[in-house]
């Protein structure tokens, strides 16, 4: 369903709920004011034989020791349920009922009657339908002569009221409901436009990403910060594109060396039975040296290509242990170095792979940089490795740039590698949250700090 659908159908529903809450109220309480006033006049008429020996009032039959009222207006004997009088009869307490003038009894006597007429006590009100008449029926108990009392009077004129008062309140509910919906539909209409308009130049700047632009952030307060919030998406999304862009470049770049290289000693080589045999195994050695650094480049290109997103397979991850092994390789590989390792108890929740590569990269530039006979210092604590060796350190113009894609220092031009290594690390520590650091330590060498984030236990 539509959100202009779902406006209006809400705003039609409020209005018809209020409508229909008004209305039931109105009505049940213009019922409650009439029938009460029909009621009232029930006791006023049921009183007259509620009165005290010697007082005037009459029972059934005119009771023993009872006189007729002197004066005054003297109520009907037995008039029927159309009349306005009303009509009257006497339940005694073995059941049997008597009527003014003697009459069959018209009103139904249940239990709840006969129990009034034995206690003498009590009273209710009731309604009926008998001979075709709808009746308000008033049972009271005369505590004198130890019967009940029972009056009625027709609701002929009530009903009719009630009915033409409850035709009302419904036309006049239908008619809201209705009103509200095409106000509804106006309102959803008005209020969604300025988000069409919004849909519209999202679409168009969403199908030209190419040519980059911006929202006008105008408008509600809401609109407003909504543009702005699709703003900064598109500035993330364009700067995700834009390295996109840089890393292919950088790739395509830094491959034409090593693949330039290659093929001229491939073809070289496809002539090698003209060179002599230590210059053939030399040539051999550098093609299976230049396939290994190209190897190790592409894989480097699709590990960042990967990005900084957690991989979808994680485990608990015994990090001092990755640390340990780490440090291990990287002393057969220089074994003329001295390693110093401090390693505390530390488990994450992280992907082994990605991990293991970073910590590689970050001990082995460590040995690249330590000169014959150098220290490299390992530090594990709270989560968080540091690796220090005792070579050059890091220029102040390079420390900004440690970690960028495939920036490499002036005195490391010469030297192997791609710029990618560190690059990798700083993808591998953000991925979970963690972070990297670069700096000189205070006495020399390069110090570098790296926290994988996630830490579950040390």
């Amino acid at each position: 369903m539509s959100l202009r659908r779902r406006i209006t159908g809400a705003a039609a529903l409020a209005v018809a709920a209020v409508a229909v809450t008004l209305g039931a109220t109105g009505y049940l309480s213009t019922r409650s004011s009439v029938i009460g006033q029909l009621q009232q006049e029930l006791r006023g008429r049921a009183s007259v034989y509620l009165q005290p020996q010697g007082s005037g009032a009459h029972g059934p039959g005119g009771a023993p020791g009872r006189s007729r009222p002197p004066a005054g207006p003297k109520p009907p004997p037995d008039p029927q349920f159309g009349a306005a009088p009303g009509y009257f009869q006497f339940v005694h307490a073995d059941g049997t009922v008597t009527t003014g003038n003697g009459s069959r009894p018209e009103l139904p006597v249940n239990a709840r009657v006969i129990a009034v007429a034995k206690l003498a006590r009590g009273s209710f009100f009731t309604t009926a339908t008998v001979g075709g008449t709808h009746l308000e029926v008033f049972t009271v108990g005369d505590p004198f002569d130890h019967y009940a009392v029972q009056v009625a009077l027709p609701l002929t004129s009530v009903d009719s009221v009630l009915h033409g008062l409850l035709l009302t309140y419904l036309l006049l509910i239908g008619g809201g409901v209705l009103l509200a919906g095409v106000l509804g539909a106006i309102i959803a209409r008005s209020a969604l436009a300025p988000i069409e308009r919004f849909s519209e130049e999202t679409e168009q700047v969403t199908s030209a990403l190419d040519r980059p632009r911006r929202l006008d952030e105008t408008g509600a307060s809401e609109l407003r910060r909504l543009a702005g919030s699709f703003n900064q998406t598109l500035g993330a999304l364009e700067l995700s594109i834009e390295a996109q862009r840089h890393l292919i470049a950088d790739a395509s770049h830094e491959l034409r060396t090593p693949m330039a290289a290659l093929r001229s000693n491939i073809q070289i080589f496809l002539q090698a039975d003209r060179l002599p045999d230590e210059e053939r195994e030399s040539l051999q050695e550098a093609i299976i040296a230049e396939l290994d650094d190209l190897t190790q480049l592409v894989a480097d290109v699709v590990e960042l290509a990967r990005g900084s997103t957690p991989s979808e397979h994680t485990e608990q991850i015994e990090l001092d242990q990755i640390v340990a092994e780490a440090v291990a390789r990287a002393q057969r590989r220089g074994p003329e170095l001295e390693f110093t390792k401090d390693l505390e108890a530390t488990v994450i929740v992280n992907a082994t792979e990605r991990v293991a590569r970073a910590i590689t990269n970050v001990i082995d530039n460590a040995r690249k940089w330590s000169p014959p006979g150098g220290r490299i210092d390992v530090l594990l604590r709270d989560g968080v490795l540091s690796v220090r060796d005792h070579g050059p350190g890091f220029d102040a113009a390079d420390l900004p740039h440690v970690f960028d894609r495939f920036y490499r220092a002036q005195s490391a031009r010469r030297m192997p590698g791609s710029g990618l290594g560190l690059a990798i690390v700083k993808q591998a520590a953000e991925a979970y949250g963690g972070s990297v650091e670069a700096a000189n330590a205070s006495d020399g060498g390069a110090l570098l700090r790296i926290s994988f984030g996630s830490l579950q236990l040390s």
